[in-house]
């Protein structure tokens, strides 16, 4: 494993959390809205952030606004987000800790440039997996 990251959830107001996350931490933020993502997403979701990344050195903090429609609940509005070295990893690692969960994401290659996949583990804690595929020449 690369590293095992804490990822947030925001019902619209990510931009506003991370901004303030950043001027307290001193970090570094990038920020990507459905509107600079392919696919059609819905109108009232386009001015909310589909990925934030704060990084000051080793540290990262990621976050993402809710879909309007599937609003993220205090206590359930965060992540376990595991960056994976292989497809091998990402492949034994879903799988592990699917078992009596529920994949929310099947393990699929995403526009990005990895392969990314989401469940809920048998205890009811959400996890999400990347692995930075290689660059095509």
């Amino acid at each position: 494993m690369r590293g095992i990251n804490t990822y947030l959830t925001f019902n619209g107001n990510c931009r506003e959390a991370m901004k303030f996350y950043e001027k307290c931490l001193g970090a570094e933020l990038h920020i990507m809205t459905f509107a600079d993502a392919p696919g059609n997403h819905p109108k009232e979701a386009r001015d909310r952030i589909m990925h934030a990344r704060l990084s000051k050195g080793a540290a990262e903090l990621m976050a993402s606004d809710s879909m309007p429609d599937a609003p993220a609940q205090q206590g359930n509005n965060f992540s376990v987000a595991i960056q994976c070295e292989s497809l091998p990893e990402i492949e034994k690692l879903f799988h592990a800790l699917s078992e009596k969960g529920q994949i929310t994401m099947p393990l699929q290659d995403m526009f990005w440039g990895s392969r990314f996949g989401m469940l809920t583990d048998q205890f009811g804690i959400h996890w999400m997996f990347n692995f930075e595929l290689p660059k095509q020449k």
